[in-house]
């Protein structure tokens, strides 16, 4: 299975919950959307133990069943596909998560991920 991880998936895994550990090890290729990485660090610039989770972040790139998911101009177009979907059923998401969305069927991904809201958009396969 090729699947997309989300901060929170990301951030499981790398605490050595099982199921995100398990999800991980039996995956055929892992994506982190570029926005995830940037979440990530954001995230480490501002807790105590910012050196070790960039180091630990940087090992998990440097894996060769891992690659980062990039926006291009076809991202652009189902961002906007997805963010008219939302505004018209009157339930949005947050900016960064509908890019890690459009990411993800952009790339043909399943998104690894806990936030309840991707549920709102259909089309889009998720564990």
């Amino acid at each position: 299975m090729r699947i997309g991880l989300d901060t929170n998936a990301y951030t499981d895994a790398a605490r050595g919950e099982a199921r995100a550990v398990e999800v991980l090890r039996r995956a055929r290729e892992i994506w982190l959307p570029f926005v995830v990485i940037g979440e990530l660090r954001a995230g480490f610039a501002s807790g105590v133990a910012g050196r070790r989770n960039e180091a630990h972040l940087a090992r998990f790139l440097s894996t060769g069943s891992v690659h980062i998911a990039w926006a291009d101009e076809g991202t652009t177009h189902l961002h906007a596909r997805l963010f008219s979907d939302l505004r018209v059923q009157g339930t949005p998401i947050p900016t960064n998560d509908l890019w890690i969305a459009a990411l993800a069927l952009q790339h043909d991904l399943v998104l690894f991920t806990r936030d309840k809201h991707f549920s709102r958009l259909p089309q889009l396969a998720r564990l």
